[in-house]
């Protein structure tokens, strides 16, 4: 039996064969017929021969008579071969006859057998349909049962992850989210006295994301066996994960921001990692007037903007208005990105920051621009990143020399009844609606720039004791680069900021130290970045540290130094974040 190969379909094999069988029939039914006719001309030979033997014997008998003895030994002669051929003629069709009926028979027998082997090829056709038919549903129930394992896996990873940020938020902890840039073009690079085979090296890539919780860094040493270390966060983005992706984890804190909690969103990391494209974007511009696939690439701080504003769009007019100020800590001292000179040229102004008498920290006289939209924040945002310190190095050519503090202050308007309750229900929103529209001066709807010495209130609150106003802030910080001396490749005035750059990340860290290890001395004032971010590293503020890492083999070193820091400041227990329920006093008061 033939059997149909593999790959074939077995009905085209079956019905192959079966045009085969069909064709030597054909042929030997074809070979029948030849047989056949030669049979009717043996009879007539046969029938001829007869009549030339009835002929020949009258002339026998006449040579007989004429010619005597001899005429008639050579007609028994004759007549001798004619009956010899004659019976061989006769054994020649017996044979032929019995060849034909045995073909006959054997082509019956072809006949059945392949009739058989059909029925069986179309038997088992229908036996492997019936069984993949099952294997179909067997492989459909799979699917589905997949398909819910995945569905019931992704619910309880939600649930997980739900419960872990309220545990986080409970015990005060800094949310630590770690983002894994690609290998970039200039990772080739290594400086000028490296040999091709340590440049090459040094561009392997030696950082994943494991999984989205977990990095994975492959730690290698001339010598040495390789070794893996692991760390965890709470959330790990790779490499192809996009601006959408990252900023889709922050923008639950935006919410948190209306409802009365500050917030602080701080990028860290080596030089040429990613923190500025992270906050900001490539080539930021502070325009709004985006194609679709630059909005795609905006980083946190346009986007964060856009967010807040769309929420506030939705409450209440006049219930809330927001300021904006832009500075940046270089080389230990503050400077106000957002001042301006007596002719409105905005230029960077030295300012210090200072400890109120409620232990916050303050920059007096710091410019803060009121703002109605994200278009105009983003503009002003644009001016201070004009004034920014950058530097070129041998790691990145537009290394951000400073570190970079956008603050929202966000004022809400709150009812002293409902204060600290349900300030934010539906009646509340209604009589705060038709107030605010009368107690909120237009002048300060037209000013665009005031400073911390008004912090108080642009708004005079005589009109209704029972107004009250709350102030939340969201920071949004841009660390400048920590690196070694050695790798940059600085010198001069640029050292000297590495040097300021490097101290200052090192006294947050020890600051994060002191609060994890709950000493009784927190050292905010070591540098002035730290007591700039007093509040919102120690105090009161949702804090989110984004840890930006270059993969490459060249940057092993200060990846697994920002790993460690993220590491640090994820173990810090500030203890519960407080929301904002306290009244601000008003001018006068």
């Amino acid at each position: 039996m033939m059997r149909p190969h593999r790959g074939l379909d077995p009905g085209s094999v079956w019905a192959q064969r079966l045009r085969q069988l069909e064709q030597r029939l054909r042929t030997k039914e074809e070979r029948i017929v030849v047989l056949e006719t030669e049979n009717a001309l043996l009879h007539l030979k046969l029938a001829e021969y007869q009549g030339l033997a009835g002929r020949s014997t009258n002339e026998v008998l006449q040579l007989y008579a004429a010619h005597g003895q001899q005429m008639k030994l050579q007609r028994s002669s004759a007549v001798t071969q004619l009956h010899g051929a004659i019976k061989r003629l006769k054994q020649d069709l017996k044979s032929l006859r019995s060849f034909a009926l045995e073909l006959s028979k054997d082509f019956q027998r072809q006949s059945k057998t392949c009739l058989y082997q059909v029925l069986a090829a179309v038997q088992g056709i229908q036996l492997q349909n019936e069984a993949m038919q099952m294997f179909q549903i067997k492989a459909f129930d799979l699917e589905q049962c997949l398909q819910e394992v995945t569905e019931r896996y992704e619910k309880e990873k939600q649930k997980r992850k739900a419960l872990h940020n309220n545990l986080i938020e409970l015990r005060g902890n800094i949310r630590v989210h770690c983002r894994i840039r690609p290998l970039l073009p200039f990772d080739d690079s290594a400086g000028h006295s490296v040999s091709q085979d340590r440049r090459r090296n040094f561009s392997e890539k030696v950082a994943y994301a494991a999984d989205d919780e977990t990095v994975l860094v492959k730690c290698s040493r001339p010598g040495h066996a390789s070794v893996n270390k692991t760390f965890q966060f709470e959330r790990v983005y790779n490499d192809l994960e996009s601006q959408d992706a990252v900023f889709a984890d922050v923008a639950p804190l935006l919410t948190s921001l209306l409802d009365g909690y500050n917030v602080c969103i701080m990028a860290y990391g080596q030089t040429g990692s990613g923190k500025t494209y992270t906050m900001l974007g490539p080539q930021f511009d502070g325009n709004l007037a985006f194609s679709i696939e630059e909005e795609s690439e905006l980083g946190i701080i346009p986007r964060a903007t856009q967010e807040v504003f769309r929420l506030i769009s939705e409450k209440p007019p006049g219930s809330y208005w927001v300021e904006v100020s832009v500075v940046e800590v270089y080389n230990n001292e503050i400077f106000d990105l957002l001042a301006k000179d007596s002719y409105g040229k905005v230029f960077g102004i030295k300012r210090d920051v200072v400890t109120t008498r409620e232990g916050k920290s303050d920059v007096p006289l710091l410019t803060h621009e009121t703002v109605e939209n994200a278009s105009e924040f983003l503009h002003l945002v644009n001016k201070g990143l004009q004034l920014r310190v950058t530097h070129p190095t041998l790691v990145h050519a537009h290394s951000s020399r400073s570190h970079l503090v956008v603050t929202l202050t966000i004022t809400t308007v709150v009812f002293g009844d409902n204060f600290g309750t349900s300030w934010e229900d539906e009646q509340t929103s209604q009589r705060l609606n038709k107030e605010a529209s009368c107690t909120f001066p237009q002048k300060m709807r037209d000013s665009k720039s005031t400073s911390s010495s008004r912090a108080s209130s642009p708004v005079q609150l005589e009109a209704t004791e029972k107004m009250k106003q709350v102030k939340t802030r969201l920071q949004l910080v841009d660390l400048a680069g920590s690196e070694c001396v050695g790798m940059s490749g600085v010198t001069g005035a640029a050292l000297r900021e590495t040097s300021f750059i490097n101290r200052s990340l090192s006294a947050l860290a020890d600051v994060l130290g002191a609060i994890a290890e709950q000493r009784s001395h927190v050292p905010y004032r070591n540098s002035k970045l730290t007591h700039l971010l007093q509040d919102s590293v120690g105090g009161d503020a949702k804090l989110l540290v984004m840890l930006c890492i270059s993969p490459g083999q060249k940057y092993l070193t200060e990846s697994l130094q920002s790993l460690g820091f993220g590491t640090r400041a994820r173990q810090v227990q500030r203890g519960q974040v407080k929301k904002k329920t306290f009244p601000v006093p008003s001018k006068g008061k």
